[in-house]
Formats: C-alpha cells, structure tokens, sequence
C-alpha cells in the first residue's frame, strides 16, 4: 500500500518535472526565430492599441521574458538601449507637438509659447502658441505606442542569436547573407563595446557622462562594432556564404519573380495587418505574398551549394514561443474590432484611461517563453565560451 501511495504521489511531480524548462545547451537552444516570431506578435499587438496601461503591460511582459531568459552574450545587453531609445522617442513627439502644434482640439491650456508669423500660404501650420493638456496626452499616446514597437524588436535583439537567425536564412538569399550578418550585428557589437569602454573608464578615474566623455567613447565604438561585424561576415564568406552554383536562365527569373512578389506582397500585407483601415485585404495578401515567396525561396534553393551544419529544429517549446505571441497579436486585433474605444481611450474631453480584462489577459499568454524556454546558464556558471568572431560553428 506505501508503494502503492508513493507512486501515485510521484505521478504528477513527474509529469511536471518532464515539461520543467531545461538549461540552456546548444542542442535544445530556440531557433532564433522563433524569439522573432514572439516579438514581433508582441510589437503587432502594441501597433494595434495607444492605450498606456496595454503598452506598459506589453513593455512589461517582453522586458520579464528578457530578464528570464536573456544569457549573457554581448548581443544580449542591448535591451536596455532600446528602452532608452524608446524614451527618446516620446520626449521627441511631446516636443514636436508642443512647438508644432496638433490638430487635437482643447480647453485646458498648459503654458503659451511665443508664436512665430507664417505667410498665408502656411495656414494651417503653426509653430509656438499655446499648448493643451489634450494635445500632449495625444503626442504622449502616440510616442508610447512607437516606443513599445522599438522595445519589443529590443527583446528579440536581446534573446534571438543574430548568427543564428543567419544559419536559418534560406538558399536562395545566401548571397546577401554578408551584407545582412554586417547590418544585424552592428548595433549589439555597438552597445557592447559602449558597456566595455565605460567600465574601463570608470576604472580608470575617467568620467562615463557628459558630452566629453561621448565625443572620446563615439569613434572607438563604431570602430570596433564595424570591425567585429566584418569578421562575422569574413567568417561566414570562408564557410560557403554567397556560393552558387549554375541553374537555367528560366529558373533564375522565376525564383527572382517569386520572390520579389511574394516579399512585395508580405509588406503590403503586414501594412494592412498593422493599419487598422487595411485589416480587410492585409491577412489575405499576407497569405498569397507567403506563399509566393516561399515557393520563390525553394526553388532558389537549388542555387546554394554549401551544407547544413546542425540545423535548428523547431520543438514543441519553439512553436509555443512562437504561438504565444501570434496569440498576443490575433487577440489585440479581434479586441481591435470588437472594442475599438478600449484600446483608443479618447482625449478630448479629458478621461484617465480604463484597462480593459481580456485584452489584458491575452496579453499576459506572451509570458509564456519565461516558462517554456530552455533557462540559460547564471553568470557563476560554466557557459560556453563564444568564438572570436561571434559565429559559433553555425554553417
């Protein structure tokens, strides 16, 4: 009877401890992908809403995730550069507004600029006069929902290996894979050069702020940012990328057809997606554009002569990450329709803005990479050590 008890005691721990999340290895380690794919529903979410309890919630899921599974890669850090870019950009569009004016009518006047005279044939436009309350809520609105789409493509910058989302890139545009490994990772090589020289500033008794300090950090970074990024792509052009081998004229021009139409036709489709007065015609084009490229790409792919080495494959816990956040964007745009006055809480008259449950609560389902993801290695352990040039056995 003890044996008996013990085991049916044991038979849920088990069952949990089998969908527990592992640590972090090369072999089970996400596609890069599928981070996107989560990021982007999330940033598909936030363009949907200005409502700054939906955005705050959404920066919030993506920055847990972040901080949960994040490793300690120097790609890794640049999460907190995107937030204070974010920042920027609401500072900007509250300062735009204020000095431009804003169609938003109001009553309640905050302060009075000094109003500069246009000629006649700039009416309409102002620069200086007054500045209401209702017009800076809006420019705030409106910068919140611009700095949570930069905040979300921060998190996939920060969870998603930019060598490899690389590996995953198709036959048929291995030719450009150079020029995209230089571009994508220049930016987190920048930041981490920026935390590098500031740390041995400060431990030199030198200053890290002020606009000194800025001008002397700014030509070693992008320096060194370009440098590394050069030696991916020198590392990559040395295994095989950008290798082609011979096909018919006639496959050349349909792979080119294919897939410059169906690209064409992904962008106008994420447009409408993205756009609340294209919803109609943008999933349908989205589809047909996929569908085109895709064919495109395989039929690229013959082109490509260089192997596979250890291929990502996408899991169970990969399409849970990834469907999390189409999830997040499917639901934010039914609310879209069904509740529209939810996620555009007006501004005139003046009205603190409500959060509305269900959206809030599919919001919430992007919290599920923080659980299902591989965890990665703490900063006490062993993890492995990265190449020189940052590409890590990935073709």
């Amino acid at each position: 009877m003890t044996g008996t008890t013990a085991d049916r005691t044991d038979a849920p721990q088990d069952r949990l401890r089998a969908w527990r999340a592992p640590a972090a290895t090369r072999s089970n380690a996400l596609p890069a992908g599928a981070w996107w794919l989560w990021a982007l529903g999330l940033a598909t979410a936030a363009s949907r809403t200005t409502n700054p309890l939906l955005l705050g919630l959404l920066v919030g899921v993506a920055g847990y995730v972040v901080a949960a599974r994040r490793t300690d890669a120097p790609w890794a850090r640049s999460y907190g550069a995107f937030i204070k870019i974010g920042l920027f950009v609401i500072g900007v569009r509250l300062l735009f507004s204020a000095f431009l004016g804003s169609p938003i009518p109001g009553t309640h006047v905050v302060f009075t600029l000094p109003e500069v005279p246009l000629p006649e044939w700039a009416k309409g436009v102002r620069i200086g006069g007054r500045v209401t309350a209702e017009q800076l809520l809006f420019a705030l609105y409106d910068g919140a929902k611009l700095a949570a789409l930069l905040i979300c493509v921060g998190a996939a910058n920060s969870l998603a290996n930019p060598a490899r989302l690389l590996k995953s890139l198709p036959g048929a545009l291995y030719e450009a894979g150079v020029a995209v490994v230089v571009a994508m990772t220049f930016a987190p090589n920048m930041v981490a050069d920026v935390m590098r020289l500031r740390t041995a500033r400060r431990l030199r008794g030198r200053p890290t702020g002020g606009v000194r300090a800025v001008l002397q950090i700014g030509l070693p970074v992008l320096e060194g940012a370009l440098e590394r990024s050069v030696a991916v792509a020198a590392s990559m052009d040395a295994r095989g990328y950008g290798r082609t081998a011979q096909v018919p004229a006639t496959v050349r021009h349909t792979t080119n057809v294919l897939t410059l139409g169906g690209l064409l036709g992904v962008c106008a489709g994420t447009y409408g997606l993205l756009a609340a007065q294209g919803a109609v015609y943008g999933l349908p084009l989205l589809i047909a554009g996929l569908v085109a490229a895709t064919a495109g790409l395989r039929l690229g792919g013959a082109r490509s002569v260089r192997t596979r080495y250890r291929p990502d494959r996408w899991g169970v816990r990969a399409w849970l990450v990834a469907g999390s956040g189409a999830a997040v964007a499917v639901a934010m745009i039914w609310a879209g329709s069904a509740d529209p006055a939810a996620l555009h809480p007006g501004v005139v008259p003046l009205t603190a803005p409500v959060l509305p449950l269900w959206p809030a609560a599919a919001v919430l389902i992007g919290l599920l990479p923080a659980v299902v993801a591989p965890v990665p290695p703490s900063p006490t352990g062993s993890p492995v050590p990265p190449s020189p040039t940052g590409f890590e056995e990935q073709v």
